[in-house]
Formats: C-alpha cells, sequence, structure tokens
C-alpha cells in the first residue's frame, strides 16, 4: 500500500542520535500497524525536506532497517517495507490500545504534565516487565 506515509518527528533536545530516532519511528509505526509491507517510506530527500537533518543520516537508518530484514531498497523506486511487527494487541484499534488512551486522556484532564505522565508510565512498566538496566532498582 503506497498511501500510507510515516511523518518523522526529531528531537533535537532528547540525546538520542537522529539516524537512532528515524530507526525506532520507523520501527514503532510497524508495530501499530501504522506502516506494513508495501508501504513506502519517504525518500531521503522528503526526509531532509521535512526535518531538515542531513540526507546520510536518513540513508544510514535506513540501510539499518534493511540490515534488520525490515525494508527493501529498489533502486530508482524507493525504500518499501517487507514485514510487519503490528500484532492484534498493538494495532491502533486494539482494545488495550483504546484504554491507555483513556487513561492518557485522564491524566491529561487530571492535570499531570507529560513528564509525570512518563514517570508513572515507566514505572508501572518496569514492576510488570521486570526492566534489567541502570534505571532498575
Amino acid at each position: 500500500m503506497l498511501g500510507r506515509m510515516i511523518e518523522f518527528r526529531i528531537d533535537r533536545r532528547s540525546g538520542v542520535s537522529t539516524y537512532v530516532q528515524i530507526i525506532q519511528q520507523v520501527k514503532q509505526a510497524m508495530r501499530l500497524g501504522l506502516l506494513g509491507p508495501g508501504d513506502r517510506l519517504p525518500t531521503a530527500r522528503e526526509v531532509v525536506e521535512a526535518t531538515a537533518v542531513n540526507p546520510n543520516t536518513v540513508l544510514k537508518a535506513y540501510r539499518e532497517l534493511e540490515r534488520d530484514g525490515l525494508v527493501e531498497a529498489r533502486r530508482g523506486v524507493g525504500t518499501f517495507v517487507t514485514r510487519s511487527l503490528a500484532s492484534e494487541l498493538t494495532a491502533v484499534e486494539a482494545p488495550l490500545r483504546r484504554d491507555l488512551e483513556d487513561w492518557m486522556s485522564r491524566a491529561k484532564s487530571g492535570g499531570l504534565a507529560v513528564e509525570a505522565v512518563d514517570a508513572v508510565y515507566v514505572a508501572v512498566r518496569d514492576e510488570h516487565f521486570h526492566v534489567e538496566g541502570p534505571n532498575a532498582s
């Protein structure tokens, strides 16, 4: 399907390199079912025009996605998604997502700042998934 297109949002203050942000956003869109097999990623030129990042940065991200077997570059045509990472549980219409959207709406209307929402989410996620690493207790 060529109709769906991802729009990258680059956060230059995040501390995450731009090419990693592009990779993460493509994978997230694939997990959510927003991108699936046959969908074309924006060209490097389109990404550069929309985000003002270096074209080599976009190409580096796309090469890594291709190396991971998630996309395929077709010379002169574009870069296309080759497989799906979506499941019924992660799709945009999934009941769990709707529950989370309801929770986010209540958190926002209750006055929680985005930083507080992130803190609550990470704390609960780590409790349930026993995340290991520098932030684990």
